[in-house]
């Protein structure tokens, strides 16, 4: 007897993993956090010094900011995940509020669209971070949350300003220059 067509009962619901599903979310994992600048160029003691002036402070921040965007994104949201340790509520909505940042913001293979027009990731960076934002101070953790914000927002704008410039390529056609010998390099 053949039943094409038929959808299969059954009385015992097995639960069905599919492998080729794990595969591509976990490739999608990797190829979103590798977007990420790698923390040991962002941590680099070398390209660590004073700027020389209120100008090259200000170039500084703006290049870093940049460049080290997710890196920063992930700091900051890990002061605010140690500030609600002792808020559960506030805790369990920073957790649903952070799947919501890896599929919509880290995870990303294309550009955001809603209604046919296109989303730039820094306008999704900062609609995220206001939503999460109001929703964390509508669960009554407010001083720890201003606190943590302030926190990572000085953490960031240290880093940003402290990191050398220089060995930084914001795009690939400064990379594809540097590696065909083109690009000359600065004397430090």
């Amino acid at each position: 007897m053949t039943n094409y067509g038929a959808i299969p009962t059954s009385s015992h619901a097995s639960p069905v993993v599919d492998l080729e599903s794990i595969s591509r979310a976990k490739h999608r994992i990797v190829a979103g956090l590798a977007t990420r600048r790698p923390w040991r160029d962002m941590f680099d003691f070398h390209s660590m010094g004073l700027p020389h002036g209120v100008s090259d402070a200000l170039s500084r921040v703006k290049t870093n900011l940049a460049y080290f965007r997710m890196n920063y994104a992930i700091v900051v949201l890990i002061v605010i995940f140690f500030s609600l340790i002792w808020h559960p509520t506030s805790l369990i909505v920073f957790t649903v509020l952070v799947f919501v940042w890896i599929f919509l913001y880290f995870l990303r293979d294309e550009p955001l669209k809603v209604f046919r027009y296109q989303i730039d990731d820094r306008t999704v960076l900062i609609v995220l971070a206001v939503i999460t934002i109001v929703l964390l101070l509508l669960t009554n953790a407010t001083f720890n949350i201003i606190g943590a914000l302030v926190t990572g927002a000085v953490l960031v704008l240290i880093h940003a300003m402290v990191r050398k410039t220089e060995n930084l390529f914001l795009d690939e056609e400064a990379a594809t220059a540097e590696t065909s010998g083109l690009t000359s390099y600065p004397s430090s």
